[in-house]
C-alpha cells in the first residue's frame, strides 16, 4: 500500500509527497535533515492534513503529479473535505 499525502508547514504552505511508510516518512520530514525534503527542512513541524491510499507505486506518482499541479486553494479544498 501506498500514501500520497499532503503536510502543513509552520509557515502554512502545503507539501505533497507519496510513500509507501506514512508514519516514517512524517517522522522523517520533521527530524531529519538528510532525509528530510528540501522543502520542509526549513518549515519545520509538518503536520498531516491529508492522505489518500493508492495500491501501486506507479499510480501513487500519477496522483502526486496531479495534487502537485493544483493550486493551493484547490489543495485547500482537499484538506477540508478530507477533515468531514
Amino acid at each position: 500500500m501506498y500514501y500520497v499525502y499532503l503536510l502543513r508547514c509552520k509557515d502554512n504552505s502545503l507539501y505533497c509527497g507519496q510513500t509507501n511508510n506514512l508514519e516514517k516518512r512524517i517522522d522523517e520530514h520533521n527530524s531529519s535533515k538528510i532525509k528530510a525534503a528540501k522543502y520542509t527542512r526549513g518549515r519545520k513541524p509538518v503536520t498531516l492534513v491529508y492522505v489518500e491510499k493508492i495500491k501501486t507505486v506507479s499510480l501513487a506518482l500519477k496522483r502526486e503529479y496531479e495534487i502537485k499541479k493544483l493550486t493551493k486553494m484547490q489543495k485547500e479544498d482537499l484538506v477540508q473535505r478530507f477533515k468531514k
